[in-house]
């Protein structure tokens, strides 16, 4: 598989479709596996770590269902390219920055990806536009499926999945949501939502997960704990609370609409005349004026332009996004000036392109 082609592609979960896309981006279960007979990862030599990558990719070739996957040998990959790949959310920070044998197969439109040596000796990940956490628990079991008739997982007839992590134990799954949050970050809501959302053993994230900060008002959402759940608990876990975030942030941008209208146009419009004007730009400020903006088109503050364009500009000018689709490496103060022209080339192309279909 070759980067370029990915850089130059939209992503299947920033396609700005699905239910409740306004303010879901979304949604993606993850599920933890390991080999049995094999030690788990921080216990691996070079040679175990080689051997169950072998073995995973041999797997994967000899699956039809499976074999139109591109397979990327993450150790040969310079560390822009990795970057590029955890930017994409195909990896793991973790995984781009570990040792040893690892890899990441992933599906031809990023459908789904399945890391490979990251904490675990798999990790299984389908994430899809919009709110739709059923399908895509269909789509992960499916993959898992087809794997475990290859091979033989870790697995305690009491405990469960077997994992690195103890709170992976059981189902070994994850069920997140990645929203939109920018009106309840303006209204000074969202410790209050976030500190109830703890109380309910959900955990609170940024864009890049674990770590990351919520760069650009985007924030993820999901289970802690998985022993002694089943995989339909922990999907109803967290579809129970979306509605409620989502209405507190539809509340929220009515208030705004209503009860302070003057200073919310000028907001949106001051971020969206930055970022067409802008000659140097750092990605944190990008982050920040491209959620305003993308509130002021939810908002119809802003006409001629299209949320997925917006979407896709959030993950094409992070760092090495950038570099792969200049094709050189740059230095800080270079990307800051690509970023802006590319912001200006694609703002101005997706205005015109909506004006002359009017």
């Amino acid at each position: 598989m070759k980067l370029e082609e990915l850089a130059r592609q939209s992503s299947e979960w920033l396609r700005g479709s699905g239910p409740e896309s306004d303010i879901v981006i979304s949604c993606r279960i993850r599920l933890a596996r390991n080999l049995a007979n094999h030690p788990f990862i921080r216990r691996c030599s070079d040679t175990d770590l080689a051997a169950i990558e072998r073995t995973l990719y041999e797997t994967l070739q000899s699956e039809p269902k499976l074999q139109d996957v591109g397979y990327v040998n993450l150790k040969m990959l310079s560390e822009i390219d990795r970057q590029f790949l955890v930017e994409r959310q195909l990896i793991s920070r973790e995984h781009a920055d570990s040792n040893g044998a690892r890899a990441v197969a992933i599906h031809p439109e990023e459908k789904f990806s399945l890391m490979i040596n990251e904490e675990d000796h798999l990790r299984i990940q389908v994430m899809n536009s919009g709110l739709d956490l059923d399908a895509t628990w269909e789509q992960t079991d499916a993959i898992d499926d087809v794997v475990e008739e290859h091979l033989s997982y870790a697995f305690h007839q009491r405990l469960g999945y077997l994992t690195a992590c103890p709170t992976n134990v059981g189902t070994g799954m994850r069920v997140s949501v990645m929203f939109h949050l920018p009106a309840l970050v303006l209204t000074q809501q969202i410790d209050k939502v976030f500190r109830s959302l703890q109380k309910m053993n959900l955990a609170v994230r940024g864009l890049y997960g674990e770590g990351s900060r919520a760069m650009g008002d985007f924030y993820q959402i999901s289970n802690q704990i998985t022993l002694g759940r089943s995989e339909k608990d922990l999907i109803q876990q967290v579809s129970d609370v979306v509605p409620q975030i989502i209405d507190y942030e539809r509340r929220a941008r009515d208030f705004l609409v209503h009860e302070n209208q003057q200073d919310l146009h000028d907001r949106v419009s001051r971020a969206y005349g930055l970022l067409c004007s802008a000659q140097t730009i750092s990605s944190e400020e990008t982050m920040e004026l491209l959620s305003s903006v993308r509130m002021g088109v939810n908002l119809g503050l802003i006409e001629n332009l299209k949320i997925p364009t917006i979407n896709k500009l959030f993950i094409h000018t992070q760092p090495a996004h950038l570099q792969k689709l200049r094709g050189t490496e740059l230095d800080t103060a270079n990307r800051n000036i690509e970023r802006a022209h590319y912001l200006q080339r694609h703002l101005q192309q997706d205005g015109a392109d909506a004006a002359e279909n009017n």
